[in-house]
Parts: C-alpha cells; sequence; structure tokens
C-alpha cells in the first residue's frame, strides 16, 4: 500500500505548480506585449516600415536581428517641441510669445486648410525662426481609412498650401499623421511621397480635458528620454501655461531644445529609435 506524500513531497509539487502558474503568466504577458501596435519616434523615408511598425513576434524577432542598437548610455540630450494643428488665431500668438520668451525654437505641424484662413500666422512662425513641416491639408478624421493615392493627395495639397505663404524645406520632407492615427498603408504613402513621418517619443495627451499644466508637467518628467519628441498641440492654453515649468525641467537635467529637422540631421537614427530612458 502506496503512503500519502510526505510534506517535501507536496512541498516540490507546490513549487512546480507555482513555477508552472509563474511561467505561463509571464508568456501569456509577452504574447501580449509582443503583439501590441509600436509607435516609433520616427520613420525616415528610406526605413523598413513593416519592420518598425509592426507587433506581431515575427517582426519582433526581425528587428532584433537587423536593428543596430546603440551601444552605452550617452545618449545626446536634445528635446525637440513639436505642436500639431493650427494655426489658431488665439492660441498660436500665445504659444509663440511664450517659445521666445523661453528661447525654445519647435517644430509646427500645420494644416493647409487653417493656414489658408490665417496666412501671417504661419509667416510668424517662420520668422520666429521655427520649423513647418506639414499636417495635410484637411486634417481627415478617417486618415488611417485612406487609400495611398488619397494620403499623397492630402500631403500634395497642404504642401502647396503651405508653400504660398512659407518656405521650409521640411514642408516636403517631414509629416505627421492627423490624430497620430496611421497604418502600414498610409506609411509607405508618405514615404513613398518623399516624407519622414514623424510620429512621437512622448504623447502627453494635451489634447484632453483632464491635461491640465500640472498634469503635462508630471507626464514629460516621468516619461523623458534622450533624446525625445514630444507631441504637443497649438491650439491648448493649458500647454502654453506648462511650458516654463516644462522647459525648466529638461535645462535643469542637462537638456537642449532643437527643431525635429535638426534631431534628424544631428543625432544617429538607432538613438532615436532606441533612446535612453529617463526620469527627470
Amino acid at each position: 500500500m502506496k503512503g500519502r506524500p510526505g510534506r517535501l513531497g507536496r512541498g516540490r509539487l507546490a513549487a512546480l505548480g507555482g513555477a508552472f502558474l509563474a511561467a505561463a503568466l509571464i508568456g501569456f504577458a509577452l504574447v501580449h506585449l509582443l503583439a501590441a501596435p509600436v509607435v516609433p519616434p520616427v520613420v525616415v523615408r528610406t526605413a523598413n516600415a513593416h519592420r518598425l511598425l509592426s507587433g506581431g513576434i515575427a517582426a519582433h524577432i526581425d528587428r532584433l536581428l537587423h536593428e543596430r542598437l546603440p551601444s552605452g548610455s550617452n545618449h545626446p540630450r536634445l528635446v525637440a517641441l513639436t505642436f500639431d494643428d493650427g494655426p489658431y488665431p488665439v492660441e498660436t500668438p500665445l504659444l509663440l510669445d511664450e517659445l521666445t520668451q523661453l528661447h525654445v525654437p519647435a517644430t509646427f505641424f500645420l494644416i493647409g486648410a487653417d493656414t489658408e484662413l490665417f496666412p501671417a500666422l504661419a509667416q510668424r512662425i517662420a520668422g520666429d525662426g521655427d520649423e513647418i513641416a506639414n499636417h495635410t491639408q484637411t486634417h481627415p478624421a478617417d486618415f488611417q481609412a485612406l487609400d495611398a493615392a488619397a494620403v499623397r493627395r492630402e500631403l500634395d495639397r497642404g504642401a502647396a498650401t503651405l508653400e504660398r505663404y512659407v518656405h521650409d524645406p521640411a514642408i516636403r520632407m517631414m509629416m505627421r499623421p492627423p490624430h497620430g492615427r496611421f497604418t502600414l498603408r498610409t506609411v509607405e504613402a508618405a514615404q513613398g511621397d518623399g516624407y519622414h513621418v514623424i510620429l512621437w517619443s512622448d504623447d502627453p495627451g494635451d489634447w484632453r480635458a483632464a491635461a491640465t499644466p500640472s498634469v503635462i508637467d508630471a507626464h514629460v518628467a516621468r516619461y523623458a528620454t534622450a533624446p525625445d519628441i514630444i507631441l504637443l498641440h497649438s491650439g491648448k492654453i493649458n500647454t502654453i501655461e506648462a511650458l516654463p515649468s516644462l522647459v525648466a525641467r529638461f535645462r535643469m537635467a542637462g537638456f537642449r531644445f532643437v527643431t525635429v529637422g535638426e534631431l534628424l540631421r544631428t543625432v544617429p537614427l538607432s538613438q532615436i529609435l532606441h533612446p535612453e530612458r529617463l526620469r527627470i
């Protein structure tokens, strides 16, 4: 007659069961992590967009095999503030006044149709030394659903509109998808039209009603990277009010403010795609 398992046997069984459960939970978490959508800070026009954007496990393995990861932790402390939408007749001048007072350059992704309404504001942005890039002509809410031809029409019309009032090479070199919505198809269409697709390292959600100046400041402090591309919006008073504290925080941490164009020209792409995580 077999005896019942002793205490040691039961302990081993419990430990083994716990190990299997932990392994299963870790495996489940990894599968969901690897399947999550990928938002790289930029997709340059010559990049393999599928490799950068796919959330599939096979794509993650492909990136591990092909990407050259930066060595060490000596990433440049550069930060690019980017402002989507507009220009707007009230908020944009206030934003420009604040940026001038803080001596901070920025990159503005302007909408063609809004620029037609307020061309003098686009000219002021350029005159202040800020960078202007393409945010499409009409800012379609369903941009991610557009086919390649429609994406190119939006970009070509937007660029033509902006170029009627200002002259900046970034207008036909850099774009950001409206509402931050994109698919592999729309990104590849923009690349085919000659554009770098500029996404973000940090999105503090300043468009939300709950995004007070302190919430915005705390978010960028928690998720800061070196280098950093921060997604903000031109038409938000709370964003303008957050800037003095935000700028002071980055400067105290040794950062210098640059445009996206300068960042792309001066920093190796591997360091932009794989920034150093910081808390400032």
